[in-house]
C-alpha cells in the first residue's frame, strides 16, 4: 500500500466538506436549522480552560481540528445559502 500525499489527502477532505455543505443547505430550513444550531455548538473546543487549548494535552490537536472542520462546514453552508439567495 502505498502512502498518499497530503495533497491529495486535504483535495478530499475539500471535496467531502464541499459536498457536506450543499447537502445540509438543500434541506428545508426546518431541517436545516437544527444542524447548522449543532455545528455552531461545536465549533469551538470545550476544554473548561478559560482559553481552550491554552495548555496542550494529548487530545488538544485533533479536538481543535475536528473544531475547525465544523466551523469551515458551517461557513461553506452560510455561502451556499447566500448563493442561492442571489439567484
Amino acid at each position: 500500500m502505498t502512502d498518499t500525499p497530503i495533497s491529495v489527502l486535504e483535495a478530499r477532505l475539500e471535496a467531502q466538506r464541499r459536498l457536506l455543505a450543499r447537502i445540509v443547505a438543500a434541506l428545508a430550513p426546518e431541517a436545516r436549522q437544527p444542524v447548522i444550531d449543532w455545528l455552531d455548538q461545536h465549533d469551538t473546543l470545550r476544554d473548561g480552560q478559560e482559553d481552550p487549548g491554552a495548555v496542550p494535552t494529548e487530545d488538544t490537536g485533533a479536538a481543535l481540528a475536528v473544531s475547525e472542520e465544523f466551523r469551515m462546514i458551517a461557513r461553506l453552508v452560510g455561502d451556499r445559502l447566500h448563493e442561492v439567495d442571489q439567484a
